[in-house]
């Protein structure tokens, strides 16, 4: 563990004694300063009483085992003290209830019994991510954010996306590894790009791996690389994507798609900062940073038996949850402008004039894609139109309205590539960027998925 400036202080809230005093002396031995509470009620008073860095809180302080004590005291602790992080403690089955205490706003969770490494890693990672970083105002707006980080490529100033914006900030120059979780289409990688250029390893370009395009036999191949000779194809050495990534940052998009077998041999690199070359003779130092990504929810996955608990830890020491479009749609006229300039730019276009009544328009709609979706939707009425100021009616020009007031573009006039390209944005926008539904719902295989997804310049 690394120095402390202060002795944190830590609440611990479990009505089991037993869980208390294993907790204190954990936390203790490692120099934070802790206090028991056994219900909600005591928690608050001790809150209100006193200063804390921290919250530790079961999900369950009576027989009742629904979780609802839980939710409300954290709902209560973020109500009156939105700063104060709080870490859900749960039973392994009770993974799906630790998930909506996430996204009620708790910093992360850890299950019971756990592991004592693991655990204090998730704690000084928690803590750290709620520190000030230097220099920074801890609840900055938008442009004291953008004194300190560059944050360039992301638009919006929702409080949402500034709480997103501001721990980028705070977690950015540590080595943390970082797990972003948001549906389709919301910007995970541009989030991944903000880590990576505020981080000490900016001077380095990251790399960046969709690992469900990558196929079970190859993993070892594009991941660690080979050396020649090592089978039948390996005409020359060909370094790897932990060599290319030495000394920057490794992004790890669709990480939920990653197979279980291929799942052993990352953990392995992840745990022991080594890996060995197919057909070497000597293992080779994994000096990156690693960022992941996934519109599915791990946690749930690694309850269902589909992603290995001790790679879910591994990866999540840090978690960024990105807001759905829908959830801040004050910036979609932001989004929008920035949209059309940067489109009219890649046509060789003015940049066109979008009336208050379209982007009233604009803002009602659902996005079931998020960003991307309404990228898809600027860019072809900017195309179809050819004016130089868009209305409600350019945007409606091509629409199909089935009565649920999303947005479905019509399919007259278009070639046969445009009409796939159609399906598949339309496939997948409906099953919110999971390659693995969209696939099954077009009847194609995943890697036919992927090989149209990349001629047509679809992002995954």
């Amino acid at each position: 563990m690394t120095d402390k400036p202060h002795r944190a202080r830590i609440l611990i809230v479990d009505d089991d004694q037993a869980v208390q005093i294993s907790l204190a002396l954990l936390l203790k031995q490692a120099a934070y300063d802790t206090h028991c509470c056994d219900d909600a009620p005591a928690a608050l008073a001790a809150l209100a009483q006193s200063d804390f860095d921290l919250v530790l809180q079961d999900m369950n302080f009576s027989l009742q085992t629904s979780g609802e004590e839980g939710l409300a005291l954290l709902g209560d602790i973020r109500r009156r003290w939105p700063q104060l992080p709080v870490l859900l403690m749960t039973a392994w089955g009770s993974i799906a209830l630790a998930v909506k205490g996430v996204q009620a706003g708790a910093a992360n969770f850890f299950t019971k019994p756990w592991d004592n490494l693991q655990l204090l890693q998730l704690v000084e990672a928690t803590l750290q991510a709620q520190a000030p970083a230097a220099g920074a105002a801890p609840a900055a707006g938008r442009a004291a954010l953008d004194d300190k980080f560059d944050f360039s490529a992301i638009v919006g100033e929702h409080p949402a996306l500034l709480r997103v914006l501001a721990t980028i900030g705070q977690v950015a120059a540590t080595r943390a590894p970082v797990l972003i979780l948001g549906e389709s289409g919301t910007g995970k990688e541009l989030v991944a790009d903000a880590i990576h250029a505020n981080s000490p390893r900016a001077q380095r370009a990251a790399v960046k791996i969709n690992m469900g395009a990558i196929t079970p036999s190859l993993f070892e191949s594009e991941m660690f690389g080979h050396v020649r000779g090592a089978f039948t194809d390996a005409k020359a050495d060909r370094k790897g994507h932990l060599a290319a990534a030495r000394g920057s940052t490794l992004f790890m998009d669709e990480i939920g798609e990653l197979n279980r077998a291929d799942q052993v041999k990352l953990l392995r690199v992840l745990q022991d900062q080594v890996y060995m070359p197919v057909g070497a003779s000597a293992p080779e130092q994994a000096d990156v940073r690693v960022v992941s990504a996934t519109n599915c929810e791990l946690a749930e996955m690694v309850a269902a038996g589909e992603f290995r608990e001790d790679l879910f830890y591994r990866l999540n020491l840090i978690t960024i949850r990105l807001p759905p479009l829908r959830e801040r749609r004050s910036d979609i006229p932001l989004l929008a402008a920035h949209i059309a300039t940067q489109v009219a730019a890649s046509y060789s276009l003015a940049a066109p004039v979008l009336t208050p009544p379209a982007l009233e328009w604009l803002s009602a709609q659902p996005w079931p894609g998020n960003i991307r979706q309404l990228k898809q939707t600027i860019e072809r009425t900017m195309l179809l139109s050819g004016s130089a100021r868009l209305g409600t009616a350019d945007f409606l020009k091509g629409v199909q309205d089935d009565g649920s007031g999303e947005v479905k573009l019509g399919v007259d006039g278009m070639t046969l590539d445009q009409v796939e390209r159609h399906m598949i944005e339309a496939a997948m926008a409906q099953h919110m960027g999971n390659v693995s539904a969209v696939a099954r719902a077009l009847g194609l295989s995943r890697a036919a998925l992927y090989r149209r997804l990349e001629r047509h310049g679809i992002a995954a």
